[in-house]
């Protein structure tokens, strides 16, 4: 028979610990990649304005005292144009199904519009516990703040619409918090040291990619995909060798990324680099390659063995 402990005496249980995957989704170009940088107080996911940014889910573990996050960045959800896109909603898709709870971005300075009506209306399908974030509350008034609230309200059942900056930080502990609140008792799924999932190589193939995008105009943020195809350190010194090639689409794109005299391809490699060295601790050479895959975004195989 069991005792039932009185409070006060000192003997109750003590809080359990909390453990749990958390999905991030949003149209793109919300924010969901600057908010789970600004989770973890490190780089892990690329951030650029042209949508499409993230293409893989990128698992990254926080761990506490008291609980253990896992979060899962997602692309954006969107119409999709080819077989790329149609692997980016399915991995979205596949998030919905593998989390405990979901975090749904919006946009705080944008009217809520079809991309956002479109998310709401497949996470009302899921009984996941669903968390409302307003971003980018840095650039709006108190007032369209709230305004934006209740907007946000008509959404869906949320457990709580939480306005925050993933940019300057503001608010981004009262998410933390309401996070923890629905994350069931379990176990630390990872070790403390251990802050992602992916592999060194996959980083740095994306802080490439963030270069790529950030230095090119329009044409080419679709058609761009990394591969790292070597890493691996000297014996002889403290230096790391990266071999990485970006794939384009057609013959044109190639030649805007290598630029005249090769100059566009050593300011991508010299950027990347620069954060490169601080993820893996040591001076990194970097080799970087263009290669053309004609249209390689429309083939499901080619989608595929680059690593989408």
């Amino acid at each position: 028979m069991g005792v039932e402990l009185e409070k006060g005496t000192g003997l109750e249980p003590e809080n359990p610990y909390r453990s749990g995957f958390v999905g991030i989704v949003g149209r793109p170009n919300v924010g969901k990649s600057t908010l789970l940088n600004n989770l973890m107080h490190r780089k892990l996911a690329i951030i650029s304005e042209k949508p499409q940014t993230t293409r893989n889910k990128i698992r990254c573990i926080l761990t506490r005292d008291d609980a253990q996050f896992i979060f899962v960045d997602t692309p954006g959800f969107h119409k999709p144009r080819n077989a790329l896109g149609e692997r980016l909603n399915k991995a979205v898709r596949e998030t919905f199904c593998e989390v405990d709870t979901i975090v749904f971005i919006l946009d705080g300075t944008k009217t809520i519009g079809r991309g956002d009506l479109f998310i709401a209306g497949e996470l009302a399908e899921l009984e996941t516990p669903l968390i409302a974030v307003l971003n980018k509350i840095d650039r709006i008034t108190a007032d369209q703040v709230e305004a934006q609230k209740a907007v946000a309200e008509k959404l869906g059942e949320f457990e709580d619409i939480i306005p925050l900056s993933a940019k300057t930080g503001e608010n981004v502990h009262a998410l933390i918090e309401c996070i923890v609140g629905l994350l069931p008792e379990g176990p630390k799924y990872y070790p403390e040291e251990v802050f992602t999932d992916q592999p060194a190589s996959f980083i740095v193939a994306e802080l490439i990619r963030e270069k790529v995008l950030q230095l090119t105009r329009e044409e080419i943020p679709h058609s761009v995909a990394v591969v790292v195809k070597e890493m691996e350190k000297r014996e002889d010194r403290d230096l790391v060798d990266i071999e990485a090639t970006i794939y384009v689409e057609r013959e044109s794109q190639k030649g805007i990324i290598i630029g005249k005299g090769a100059r566009m391809l050593k300011e991508i490699g010299t950027r990347a680099r620069v954060e490169i060295e601080p993820l893996l601790g040591e001076k990194v050479f970097l080799k970087l390659q263009v290669a053309v895959e004609k249209d390689w975004a429309k083939r499901p195989q080619m989608v595929k063995r680059l690593g989408y």
